[in-house]
């Protein structure tokens, strides 16, 4: 079983930056899958092919129907399956790590200004103590990168999770039977070749196939979740956004009464238009501008005119 601890503890990282249906995912892997895999298959296989026996003393006749009835062994061919299914949770994994990372830097350098410039400071705090990934209590949000990791990722599981099984069938079927029929060459003539336990290894066969399907299940229901949660999100955020008279879209114009509302839209827009320059580099020398045209314009005018 030390094999497998590696790849149980990289697994249990990514159980905390998973959502509900994940961690059930990963619980279907670990306990009806490698736990049994390590405990039942591997000692009803291990006799696998010392327990082949043909009904002929033709040299290499048996080690070649073997290979026909069994071109990989199954224990290993599931060993295959579970690695390659874990590769795509392994990868999300490191770009969770990647993007915790840069977004860490991130908050200390908007800090780091935030501290050295005056009139950046109130923009620039808010920012770095409202994190986009990591909420306060420490639990990753899955959003924006996260999510579209995540998603492919489930799509790579399912994708593997259906050739796997479509393989499995493919190269033995999800039966084994007692004897089979070899007249493959060095063999003189058609050969009797009888496997021992064929009924406990379909068993098993059936139940890791049974697991499979479990597993890909649960990635389809996890899929569906988050694409409509994601939709839920949108329109959300769609009704929440209301529209004041003080703070009117920064894209409209229209007739404002007073002044002081003629002043805040037109801030709104210079704010806008400085974000979309510059970005969150460029918020300084966005507000110092507005404030210096407001001024020019009310000492020479004290009006703006929109």
């Amino acid at each position: 079983m030390g094999e497998w601890d590696v790849l149980s503890r990289l697994l249990d990282k990514v159980q905390s930056n998973s959502t509900v249906i994940g961690k059930v995912w990963l619980t279907v892997l670990f306990v009806f899958r490698i736990m049994v895999l390590h405990t039942g298959a591997e000692k009803v296989w291990g006799d696998e092919q010392s327990d082949f026996v043909c009904n002929t003393q033709q040299p290499g006749c048996e080690n070649v129907c073997y290979d026909l009835a069994f071109p990989i062994s199954h224990v290993r061919f599931w060993v295959l399956q579970i690695i390659a299914i874990a590769t795509p949770q392994l990868l999300y994994l490191g770009h969770v790590l990647h993007v915790l990372h840069a977004e860490k830097k991130m908050k200390e350098r908007m800090k780091k200004h935030a501290e050295v410039d005056d009139q950046a400071t109130l923009f620039l705090r808010k920012a770095y103590k409202v994190p986009k990934y990591t909420k306060s209590n420490g639990i990753i949000s899955i959003r924006g990168r996260l999510l579209r990791s995540y998603v492919l990722h489930l799509v790579a599981k399912i994708a593997l999770e259906v050739l796997f099984i479509w393989g499995q069938y493919f190269l033995y079927g999800f039966t084994l039977e007692s004897r089979y029929v070899c007249a493959r060459s060095p063999c003189p003539h058609k050969v009797d070749c009888f496997l021992s336990r064929p009924t406990e290894k379909s068993v098993i066969i059936w139940f890791m196939l049974v697991a499979a399907v479990v597993s890909l299940v649960l990635s389809l229901v996890e899929l569906f979740y988050l694409f409509v949660k994601a939709v839920k999100e949108c329109l959300a955020r769609r009704q929440d956004y209301t529209v004041t008279p003080v703070t009117p879209p920064l894209s409209e114009k229209k007739a404002f009464k007073s002044r002081d509302e003629k002043i805040q839209n037109y801030v709104n827009m210079e704010l806008e238009l400085q974000g979309r320059k510059l970005g969150v580099n460029g918020i300084t020398g966005g507000v110092s501008e507005v404030a210096k045209n407001i001024s020019s314009e009310n000492n020479s005018t004290g009006e703006v005119h929109i």
